[in-house]
């Protein structure tokens, strides 16, 4: 229970990637609250899946690209528990096609929810976390925004500059003890991946210097970790969990 008393706000967290660490953090301890966008079923059964083996959890309707919305639930959930400790941006769409053939919408959908949303919650959170000098900051990224793929502008823009991002908050905060690093996932088998996989999964896992696909649960257990004390002194860090995916020549 490495992170038991402490309190943990995770976006996009009602599938895949976030579902996991919505899991993995409340498994260690914390309270934990998560973002959704639409869909109510999966966001309630979670919470009861949670409360039935004993954790606290509050699900939130919130659209990642609404500022406004971040400010107002990060105050709320600071006034119920009276700290966060702990803010795992997940949050993420993808709108892949060609830029050739990409319209403005599509551009701007996946840097608004991807993006911008960092910059949202992040600043809603941070003075809040400066004032007890102490908090952990998780942003999901991916290996897309180092390597990039065709049809991926938008994402791999995205992710790119959550990286950036994070090194630079790390220098900020960290004199007010204060983390910030990023995890890049490679090819995970989640929702998101799923067409994908079913066109070239065979294909992609000879890729894997593993042999398999990742898990959600293989992110989550990592921002499980970097929540922690035992993480204390890792800040400014990206950290790529791709089971060798990007090995050598890269993807």
């Amino acid at each position: 229970m490495k992170l038991a008393g402490k309190t943990a706000l995770v976006t996009g967290g009602s599938r895949g990637i976030g579902r996991a660490c919505v899991w993995a953090l409340a498994k260690e301890g914390a309270k934990v609250a998560f973002t959704y966008n639409s869909n109510v079923e999966a966001a309630e059964s979670l919470v009861k899946e949670l409360e039935l083996d004993q954790h606290e959890a509050v699900a939130i309707q919130a659209n990642a690209a609404d500022g406004a919305k971040a400010v107002e639930l990060v105050d709320s959930l600071i006034e119920k528990w009276e700290k966060l400790d702990i803010l795992v941006n997940n949050a993420g769409i993808i709108r892949d096609g060609l830029l050739m053939q990409m319209s403005e919408e599509n551009w701007l959908d996946v840097i608004n929810t991807n993006l911008n949303s960092i910059y949202y919650y992040c600043h809603a959170a941070i003075r809040s976390m400066i004032s007890a000098r102490s908090g952990r900051i998780i942003n999901i990224s991916s290996v897309a925004g180092r390597y990039g793929n065709p049809g991926q502008t938008n994402y791999a823009a995205t992710k790119g500059g959550i990286d950036g991002f994070t090194r630079c908050l790390a220098y900020e905060v960290g004199r007010r003890g204060i983390t910030v690093n990023s995890i890049a996932p490679g090819f995970i088998a989640t929702d998101m991946t799923e067409a994908i996989r079913n066109a070239a999964e065979k294909e992609i896992t000879k890729q894997i210097a593993v042999r398999r696909l990742g898990q959600p649960e293989d992110i989550a257990n990592a921002v499980a970790f970097l929540a922690s004390d035992d993480a204390a002194y890792i800040t400014g860090q990206v950290l790529t969990i791709d089971g060798g995916l990007t090995l050598g020549s890269g993807m």
